[in-house]
């Protein structure tokens, strides 16, 4: 039997996608359900594998935004990221932590953990606060996505 058929390997699956930009838990939820987990383990993996990169991000943006700002080739690119999360950032700015929970809670594209935390840290907002906002946003997207996801289920 493949492991990626096995409980262990389908939570694996379901935590990794969630760690992937653009998909998130948006995408792992579903995944997981699809794979044949519980939809209630489906969204406890996704997450936990969604919530991974935040510090990481949080932590090492600016850092990696300063050196590839330098290279001709992710120069403009990192200019128009950021001044896409500054413009994602307007709700944060607005309304600090709760602003940040909507953000990250809308499970749509261009919302989620990791423009969450993009946004946090252009913003300088601290990790020991911005982290439970984070935290909180995910899991409000996770039960959404989780709803979702079996209303679909229960179609076919």
């Amino acid at each position: 039997m493949p492991f990626l058929e096995t409980m262990p390997g389908e939570l694996l699956l379901t935590f990794g996608t969630a760690m992937v930009p653009v998909l998130e838990l948006r995408g792992a939820i579903p995944v997981g359900v699809a794979a044949g987990l519980p939809p209630a383990l489906a969204c406890g993996a996704a997450i936990l594998g969604n919530m991974v990169p935040v510090p990481f991000i949080m932590l090492l943006i600016r850092r990696i935004f300063d050196w590839l700002r330098q290279t001709a080739l992710f120069g403009p690119k990192i200019e128009w990221l950021e001044r896409r999360a500054h413009l994602k950032g307007r709700l944060v700015r607005k309304y600090r932590l709760p602003g940040l929970i909507i953000l990250v809670a809308i499970p749509l594209p261009g919302t989620g953990a990791w423009t969450g935390a993009l946004v946090a840290a252009l913003l300088d907002i601290r990790m020991r606060h911005a982290l439970p906002a984070i935290f909180l946003g995910v899991a409000i997207a996770g039960a959404l996505v989780t709803a979702v996801t079996m209303g679909v289920v229960h179609l076919f």
